[in-house]
């Protein structure tokens, strides 16, 4: 079978004697035209007015902001910004009054190939590009704090805009319940003690911060507010297949357009188990998704959801970035020879408050449900020493885990990322 992992996948080996499940995508219709089809969405938006009529009631605008993804995420927003701009160009603002601006959120700066593939080479090379950078604070507006007392910094080029627009997809988050719309704003063009009081241990683990629930999920009740002090006057926002091709497509008010999206990944993407599997064998989709350990961690979530305690789940990722880049504090804790109990109450007890902690919190309480093995391109010695395990291939990390549950084990197999979930009816 092939199974998602880097840009060009690998073939896995199944043994007949195996007690195998396979879960794949549902088939979705794709947009054959997506930038006429963007541009059909734009002019017909849900719950605002057209894009023109936006343009029109502003008395001058000097400068417009549209916030894209950074490569961690396979949105094509070339696509969705070639509509844009000829909409844009419509109404009459022209390239030179546009900034495009990469909500990396915590992560590192773009590399130019990287941006290239985010925006293609002509968009790179006649754009004005700028990179999120949520620990400089000469970048930032403070706008107070919110209900919930987050501090409140902003990336200071959208919020002096005249006209913002935020751009993304739509699919399930393993703490956030989904991706899009809002999460644009926070963690995407956030400070940085705006997105750590966010995704604070108490919010994180909070029973409702999981994939595909976004009723009463703490983190996506305080970005919304966020967003809606901060101010987003149109977003574009598509959901996508496997192969990262456009199924969807909704423009307008950020919550409208991400309730739809959401209610088609609702339908589109979770199946139904009847009961857990002693083995699941998942990944993160492949490229750019599967880069690094620190991104693999998303897969591991997705194996806790069908997993039985004390099972095991193979985490199946290229991590061609090895553990990922810029993640100091989360490589510090892997090699910090605690266990991830141990880990996991310093996290809450805030014994520990590092960047990024929400990651090394959600592996080390996936560590305390299953026994996880990573089979990528890293080696052995550069997985840490707090209790992952290593295999080489798939069928080695499988023969290992039928030792222990017997070989009638029951195995899951998920070979396209957060493109299909497995889910308890009574998570539903």
């Amino acid at each position: 079978m092939k199974f998602d992992y880097g840009k060009n996948g690998i073939e896995v080996s199944l043994d007949p004697s195996w007690n195998t499940t396979i879960f794949r995508p549902s088939k979705q219709d794709i947009i054959e035209d997506p930038i006429n089809a963007i541009r059909n969405a734009i002019r017909n938006p849900i719950g605002t007015p057209s894009l023109e009529k936006i343009v029109k009631s502003k008395k001058e605008i000097k400068s417009v902001c549209i916030v894209v993804s950074d490569s961690t995420r396979p949105v094509p927003s070339h696509l969705l910004l070639k509509g844009l701009l000829k909409e844009l160009s419509d109404c009459g603002l022209q390239e030179d009054k546009i900034l495009v601006l990469i909500a990396t959120g915590l992560h590192r700066t773009s590399r130019k190939d990287e941006l290239e593939g985010i925006l293609g080479e002509h968009l790179t090379s006649n754009m004005k590009i700028v990179d999120h950078i949520a620990r400089d604070k000469n970048s930032l507006t403070f706008l107070g704090n919110t209900s919930k007392n987050i501090p409140i910094y902003i990336n200071k080029h959208y919020y002096e805009s005249d006209l913002k627009i935020l751009t993304g997809y739509v699919e399930p988050h393993f703490f956030f319940g989904f991706s899009g719309g809002r999460k644009s704003i926070i963690p995407g063009i956030a400070g940085a003690e705006t997105i750590l009081a966010n995704h604070s241990a108490e919010n994180i683990a909070s029973p409702n911060a999981r994939f595909g629930v976004y009723k009463n999920n703490p983190m996506a009740e305080n970005s919304t507010e966020i967003a809606k002090q901060v101010g987003v006057d149109f977003v574009v926002n598509v959901s996508i297949n496997e192969k990262h091709e456009i199924t969807q497509i909704a423009a307008g008010d950020f919550e409208r357009v991400h309730k739809k999206l959401v209610n088609y990944q609702l339908k589109h993407i979770f199946k139904e188990i009847q009961e857990s599997f002693d083995i699941v064998v998942c990944g993160n989709g492949g490229h750019p998704l599967d880069l690094n350990l620190y991104q693999a961690v998303k897969s591991m979530a997705i194996g806790e959801m069908a997993v039985k305690k004390n099972g095991t789940i193979i985490s199946v990722n290229e991590c061609a970035e090895g553990i990922g880049g810029g993640q100091d504090e989360f490589k510090k804790l892997l090699y910090s020879d605690m266990s991830p109990e141990v880990i996991y109450k310093k996290i809450l007890n805030k014994e520990i408050v590092v960047p990024d902690q929400w990651e090394i919190q959600v592996l080390t309480r996936i560590m305390m449900t299953a026994e996880i093995y990573i089979v990528s391109k890293m080696k052995e010695d550069e997985i840490g020493n707090i209790g992952l395990k290593h295999a080489k291939t798939v069928e080695e990390a499988i023969k290992i885990s039928l030792n222990k549950h017997g070989s009638k084990a029951k195995i899951l197999f998920l070979p396209n990322g957060p493109q299909i979930l497995p889910i308890h009816k009574h998570m539903i």
